[in-house]
């Protein structure tokens, strides 16, 4: 209860801005907090999914690479199962149909990132903005002659602005951390797509060389 009440005391203390500013924050962590959940555990299993995919294709068993594909799941096993999906008809069509999963797959990671990037722009500016609110009424108390003896209500503006200034700074920070990490997380999971789509069109390129367009025959795993 204390707690609460301190925190609300000091929202106080900063102006108006700390309403927006505290908005802002919960946005945020919402938002971090939802595609942490989701992009933890992208990346399970890739490396060992696209190797027993390899395999299941070498061996001539597209139906059980598809199945292991779809099994596993993820952005890297959706991918690879689009491309297994159309593997009969030839290497460019395998490819444009892991293009366009891998489009739908980048853009559902990359989804309400867009929330952080905003938040790591406005906070700096709704602490300005609450910096030139205090400043502003620290000068009016200055210029209020029955207020010109009283520290308190000149220092009342100055904390307003200095206390708005860094919790805007604060949660622009902490949040260009998590954005960041975010980011980078997504860079992972679309490499590893493109590795798994290179990989599939790798095995129906050596396979259609093998067979001579026909398709029929097995191929070696691209080293």
């Amino acid at each position: 209860m204390d707690l609460l009440t301190s925190g609300y005391e000091f929202l106080v203390k900063g102006g108006p801005v700390m309403w927006p500013l505290l908005l802002a924050s919960v946005l945020a962590l919402g938002a971090a907090i939802e595609r942490y959940l989701l992009l933890r555990g992208a990346l399970d299993g890739a490396e060992d999914l696209i190797e027993d995919v390899s395999r299941a294709v070498v061996r001539g068993s597209v139906d059980e690479a598809r199945g292991r594909a779809l099994r596993v799941g993820g952005p890297v096993g959706r991918v690879m199962a689009a491309g297994l999906d159309h593997w009969d008809a030839g290497s460019a069509a395998c490819e444009k149909a892991m293009e366009e999963r891998g489009m739908i797959e980048r853009e559902a990671l990359s989804k309400r990132l867009v929330i952080l990037d905003t938040v790591i722009t406005v906070a700096p500016l709704l602490g300005l903005l609450g910096t030139v609110t205090g400043m502003i009424k620290a000068f009016e108390v200055v210029g209020a002659e029955n207020q010109i003896g009283s520290p308190t209500a000149i220092t009342g503006g100055v904390a307003e602005a200095l206390i708005a200034t860094a919790t805007g700074l604060f949660i622009a920070i902490v949040t260009l951390v998590i954005y960041n990490y975010l980011n980078d997380r997504v860079r992972q999971v679309v490499g590893m797509m493109e590795i798994a789509g290179t990989r599939i069109v790798n095995l129906r390129t050596a396979l259609d060389d093998a067979s001579g367009g026909t398709g029929n025959a097995h191929c070696a795993l691209p080293a």
